[in-house]
């Protein structure tokens, strides 16, 4: 990506600075066409062998949908109708009593665990604080100290310009990849990036298509070639994620879990929009580090987007008002994206859905990360008052 193209993407708002580079990509790129598919290394996720904890986890192709039409109240998301949503849905999930217990199944005092927000679209469209302050608060209530949540996403300052700080969320760790300075810089005194201490060069995405980019663009990618490392927040940092997607599109597919989870876990990912989109959003989550440690995933639809995704155009916004629940993250991309195209094609945007738009829900699949054909997905509805 040259200067002219960083800046022009500047222009979106008070997070452009850390999220130009991806909307760009994503918004621009074919990600549907090319046959010519760059060798990568899933064949090195996939020889390692499952736990009991790999996805789909305790409830493969069970999924909750919550509703509550009181839950955004003047464009605001409810904290209190999101705290019942989620009571609601996790009972449901797994048939407990006590909404403690319920949180017990995946989660113990003892694990340090990692909420995996989503910021890319700035204030605008962010993870919900309504959602996930319900979420730190049943946490505690199960037992879980602050001192063991942390509240991460790719970019630091994305986290810091959408209200995810300690000011905001005091005693819990709010940790990015990418990151600055306080004067705003992204090098040390030694010249090298300060996100280059974070990721872990052992452990990698290997794609044959090579990433290239320059001054401006490099901050936000960590580093070049055809290696995309994991950051350390999900090799070394935490033992746990729930993932906290939101309901939204990116041209005519969808970004929930696994779109959340692959690029928000990896570098240099500006490479891989064109010919492998669907592939790293299955591939990347097969890696042991995302595979055996998210062990539930909450899609965010209080407030979410229909077109003009990834990134937040207003005239596409919208209120879902509902939660999506499961630990299976490709049954909860499955609800998902047929809850979006339902919203599209509703709208006049498509006429029908296109089987091509969830690709990336069947590679998962046939990695076993999960249930992609809605035929055997258990859906429990639920609406609320």
């Amino acid at each position: 990506m040259k200067r002219r193209d960083f800046f022009k993407y500047i222009s979106l708002g008070g997070a452009g600075l850390a999220f130009g580079p991806v909307i760009k990509a994503a918004e621009n790129s074919p990600v549907f066409a090319a046959d010519d598919k760059p060798a990568t290394n899933i064949s090195d996720a996939m020889a390692v062998p499952r736990s009991e904890s790999s996805m789909p986890g305790l409830y493969p192709g069970k999924v909750v949908k919550v509703s509550c039409g009181s839950s955004v109240v003047d464009d605001v998301p409810s904290y209190d109708a999101a705290y019942r949503m989620l009571t609601e849905s996790m009972l449901l999930l797994t048939g407990e009593k006590k909404i403690g217990k319920a949180w017990r199944k995946f989660v113990s005092p003892k694990d340090v665990i990692g909420l995996k927000v989503n910021p890319v679209a700035g204030r605008l469209l962010t993870t919900s604080h309504a959602v996930t302050k319900a979420i730190v608060s049943q946490l505690r209530e199960a037992g879980i100290p602050d001192r063991n949540i942390v509240i991460w996403d790719r970019r630091e300052m994305q986290l810091h310009e959408t209200g995810y700080t300690k000011e905001n969320y005091p005693g819990i760790e709010i940790a990015g990849t990418e990151c600055q300075d306080q004067k705003g810089g992204y090098y040390n005194n030694e010249g090298k990036l300060y996100a280059e201490e974070r990721i872990d060069k052992d452990q990698f995405f290997f794609a044959d298509v090579e990433g290239e980019y320059d001054d401006y663009t490099i901050p936000f990618m960590v580093n070049g070639g055809k290696n995309s490392y994991f950051t350390r927040i999900v090799t070394e940092k935490v033992d746990k994620i729930i993932n906290i997607p939101i309901l939204k599109n990116a041209g005519f597919t969808t970004t929930l879990c696994l779109k959340n989870l692959a690029f928000g876990s990896i570098t240099n990912t500006g490479r891989l929009h064109a010919k492998l989109w669907h592939e790293t959003c299955a591939y990347v989550c097969a890696f042991k580090p995302i595979r055996d440690k998210v062990v539930l995933n909450i899609a965010d639809g209080l407030i979410g987007c229909f077109d003009g995704g990834p990134g937040a155009k207003p005239q596409f916004i919208c209120n879902y008002n509902m939660l999506i629940v499961g630990s299976d993250p490709v049954a909860v991309d499955r609800i998902g994206h047929d809850v979006i195209v339902a919203k599209r094609i509703s709208e006049g945007i498509q006429k029908s859905d296109n089987p091509s738009s969830s690709k990336f829900i069947a590679l998962a699949q046939d990695l076993k990360l999960g249930i992609g054909d809605r035929t055997k997905i258990e859906l429990i509805e639920k609406e609320i008052s």
